[in-house]
């Protein structure tokens, strides 16, 4: 039987897994604290640490690295690519390591994934990367030539949903027209017309609904105001779009549950900020029932922030007139 290990790096943790066929025997979530992390210039120079983090890891389950077959990390900041399952070589790790200024926690999965397989001659691969390109010509186009649209998403998670969403309505991917919109750190907004992902708000650092880590759509002058007010470094200005912006820029905390228990508490500008998100969220879902004509069929919520059901159900109650939610 098969043994695959299963790598997906987050901003502070590892997800790992090991699955036996289609069986997960083993899954844990390595925690990494600030006071580890902050030794690392760039999130690049993470990647042997968190392999180290990885091996000790089966190392303590007693897993022997020659029993895995073959190694799976999650896709980070490639060139555009169609979806599906790639192998990791030499290129990709270049690519990865090479991301300049777009740097993202998702660029370790496949250089961990490659490293650990080529200890025991094992193949190593990654599957729907974020880069994941599917649009439309019409979905490319920007208020400015120099400027094109691109699509960076959620698309491991986005794509895995979406096939478990088709056999729960009893049809192919393929014969659907689906919104999907993962709520996590960022919020990717899916439109996907006949398996194919055809939109998406740049999810990284471009537009959209803000969430707990990013800023989402800005007005553009006020942004430019910013950046040439003196104030502010070309790192400070990214880090405020991707990683202090959204929740932690108005309430300090990305953590939804912790918002959630403030509001319990009466703090009414948390409920303000909490549902505004949901409802720029569910704007970003009307414009994408747009691009399929009106024609969905189904509305899925993923991702962890749709653990809340306080904000799924402000998100719901917006949209479930264009489709089932």
């Amino acid at each position: 039987m098969l043994r695959i290990l299963v790598i997906n790096p987050g901003s502070t943790s590892t997800k790992v897994a090991l699955y036996e066929g289609e069986v997960p025997v083993l899954n844990e979530t390595l925690r990494h604290s600030a006071s580890e992390l902050a030794s690392f210039a760039h999130i690049s120079d993470q990647y042997a640490f968190r392999r180290d983090c990885v091996l000790s890891w089966l190392k303590g389950k007693g897993i022997e690295l020659s029993s895995i077959s073959a190694t799976v990390g999650r896709g980070g900041l490639l060139r555009p690519l169609a979806s599906g399952t790639y192998r990791v070589n030499e290129v990709m790790r270049r690519e990865l390591l090479q991301s300049g200024e777009r740097e993202h926690a998702s660029n370790l999965g496949a250089l961990i994934a490659g490293d650990i397989a080529a200890m025991v001659g094992r193949p190593a691969f990654t599957v729907d990367p974020v880069c994941v390109d599917e649009f439309d010509d019409l979905a490319r186009i920007s208020g400015l030539p120099e400027i094109e649209r691109k699509s960076l998403s959620h698309a491991l998670n986005i794509k895995a949903v979406a096939r478990r969403a088709a056999a729960d309505l009893g049809k192919p991917y393929e014969e659907l027209n689906l919104i999907i919109v993962h709520l996590g750190g960022g919020t990717s907004v899916t439109a996907h017309r006949r398996g194919r992902m055809v939109d998406v708000n740049q999810a990284l650092d471009g537009t959209g609904p803000f969430a707990p880590e990013r800023a989402g759509g800005l007005p553009v002058g006020d942004v430019i105001r910013m950046c040439y007010s003196g104030r502010y470094t070309l790192e400070e200005m990214l880090k405020k779009v991707a990683g202090r912006g959204g929740l932690v820029a108005h309430l300090g905390t990305n953590s939804s549950m912790e918002v959630e228990g403030r509001i319990a508490q009466g703090d009414q500008h948390a409920r303000l900020i909490y549902e505004a998100m949901a409802y720029q969220t569910a704007k970003e879902i009307g414009g994408m029932a747009t691009v399929l004509k009106g024609d969905v069929d189904a509305i899925v919520l993923t991702g962890g922030v749709a653990c809340s059901r306080m904000l799924t159900d402000w998100i719901a109650e917006r949209v479930r007139f264009i489709a089932p939610v």
